[in-house]
């Protein structure tokens, strides 16, 4: 009898890449030297020698900051919250006689995120209008 061949199944990392592609060295250094940029830019004001100019150059940053940061809030938790929806529906299709305790779960995680995004929106608010 002849043994039939089967095509090699891909790995896990070949089947579901990640959010970002594939890691090297090159993407994780490139990943952390806008940061890198962004702290030097940051710091920059704190080490000169004229307090106005400084507490000046500080302020406007700050207001910017403060923006992306709230936005960030509101992105990161939009994110959460639609995937802590898909999960339920799956985990729904999978289990459906446990279809309303998994609702309850996700209704209760949600408005738990829901909560930091908008405590994360205020504090950006008050630091641009403040």
């Amino acid at each position: 009898m002849i043994p039939i061949l089967q095509p090699a199944r891909p790995t896990a990392s070949e089947q579901r890449p990640n959010l970002f592609g594939a890691q090297s060295a090159m993407s994780k250094f490139s990943k952390i030297v806008p940061f890198a940029a962004l702290a030097a830019f940051i710091a920059a004001p704190a080490f000169g020698a004229d307090p106005e100019a400084t507490a000046a150059a500080g302020a406007g940053m700050t207001k910017g900051l403060a923006a992306i940061g709230a936005s960030l809030g509101a992105i990161g938790a939009g994110m959460g919250i639609g995937r802590i929806g898909g999960s339920a529906v799956e985990a729904t299709a999978r289990q459906p006689e446990a279809a309303s305790t998994i609702q309850t779960q996700m209704i209760l995680t949600a408005a738990l995120i829901e909560g930091v995004a908008l405590f994360a929106v205020v504090v950006g608010l008050l630091a641009v209008l403040g």
